[in-house]
């Protein structure tokens, strides 16, 4: 069987772009940092995101079924380093932010942002599948920030964004 480390390689070598997902504990904002997101559906519109059963998010999920998902872009790399930290203390401080109509955080200057009601969850190994139905959403124009290799890369885009 292939061990951890090479698997972990592996995987890096397939660019994948970056979200922050954010739900509400109460009066508490809680949020992460994912790249394991994709779309599922067109009809019903749904997506997916995979998040670890260590992760501090993880149990929230399981009874909160409101979900927020912002689409970061090139200019959001430290935002996106600061929603990975495990210290969660002070993630929102001076993050500018929409709060979504089911109250959710959406960052603001996103490229996209959706308000999803999560429909279901699987667990798959070390991690659970999350499956979310979008119930709204809005586009930013921001240029995408990218994961690959370890490493965060931009993607310079010629076409106007629409």
């Amino acid at each position: 069987m292939i061990d951890t480390s090479t698997f972990r390689r592996l995987l890096g070598r397939f660019a994948s772009g970056i979200a922050i997902i954010t739900a509400r504990d109460g009066d508490r904002d809680v949020g992460m940092t994912v790249s394991a997101f994709c779309s599922v559906s067109l009809s019903p519109p749904l997506v997916l995101v995979c998040v670890d059963s260590k992760a501090s998010m993880h149990d929230l999920l399981l009874r909160h079924p409101k979900l927020g998902i912002s689409i970061i872009g090139a200019e959001h790399e430290a935002l996106s380093r600061r929603f990975a930290d495990k210290n969660e203390a002070r993630r929102f401080d001076g993050v500018p932010f929409t709060r979504g109509e089911n109250s959710v955080m959406l960052l603001d200057d996103a490229t996209a942002q959706l308000e999803c009601q999560l429909v279901s969850h699987h667990p798959a190994g070390d991690h659970t599948i999350f499956i979310a139905e979008v119930e709204r959403g809005s586009m930013g124009q921001a240029e995408p920030l990218l994961h690959f290799s370890g490493r965060y890369a931009q993607l310079a885009t010629t076409a106007a964004l629409s």
